[in-house]
């Protein structure tokens, strides 16, 4: 695990595409690995993604984003556009998919329950919407506020970008965009759900990483029984 500390959009783009080539180097040596995790707390930034349409959801003329301090960066991930910055935990997992044995949509699912667990930790209940990706708070047993969101780009069959879950983001910044592209949907973080008992960006950041961990964990221990489960001769 590396803990990039607070740094802009580039300089992290940067650190992904210098650890992505170091996995891939690997493989091609000969000598596998799983990967690193890059952690981050993004200055203020809106990242807006190749998808068409997506540039439609900033609704912040140049003037008002300069007024908030916020700045706009294209991004080769999935999804549409979101915002980051402080406050909110960001994590870059730059991991072989093909040691785990993980498909795109498994992959997904892994990060939606490391955010899932994660807030569980501190008392916020969260799901999945089957029509959304990411994390979401719950009222009346359905999907609420989000809490999480999650973008991915996979080449070679290595990840990059990922995740990031609000802790105490300023939530004020997301009416800058309509985020992820769905409209009426509201965003969430730890500290509006818990106020006064909301923990720390670093606690979060340590509950975080050994939960991670542990899925992967999990995750190539399934890849490696199906690897050497026997097969069977046809009929």
């Amino acid at each position: 695990m590396t803990n990039l500390g607070r740094v802009g959009y580039e300089p992290a783009f940067a650190a992904q595409q210098a650890a992505h080539a170091r996995v891939v180097a690997a493989r091609e040596g000969g000598t596998p690995v799983l990967g690193e995790l890059l952690l981050v707390e993004h200055d203020p930034v809106i990242t807006i993604s190749n998808r068409a349409g997506a540039e439609a959801n900033l609704l912040a003329t140049p003037a008002l984003l300069e007024r908030h301090g916020v700045a706009v960066a294209r991004t080769d991930r999935g999804g549409d556009i979101t915002y980051h910055g402080p406050g909110q935990l960001v994590a870059y997992p730059i991991l072989d998919l093909n040691m785990l044995n993980l498909g795109l949509h498994d992959y997904m699912r892994l990060l939606e329950e490391a955010a899932i667990q994660t807030c569980g930790r501190f008392g916020v209940a969260t799901l999945r919407d089957p029509s959304a990706t990411g994390v979401w708070t719950v009222r009346d047993g359905k999907p609420f506020a989000k809490i999480a969101a999650m973008g991915v780009r996979v080449r070679r069959w290595v990840s990059m970008h990922g995740l990031a879950l609000n802790v105490e983001s300023n939530l004020d910044h997301f009416n800058l965009i309509v985020p992820c592209g769905l409209v009426g949907r509201p965003v969430t973080s730890l500290r509006k759900e818990l106020g006064d008992r909301a923990p720390t960006f670093a606690e979060v950041r340590e509950q975080f990483v050994p939960m991670f961990v542990d899925l992967l964990d999990e995750a190539m221990a399934t890849a490696k029984a199906r690897r050497t489960a026997p097969r069977h001769a046809e009929q």
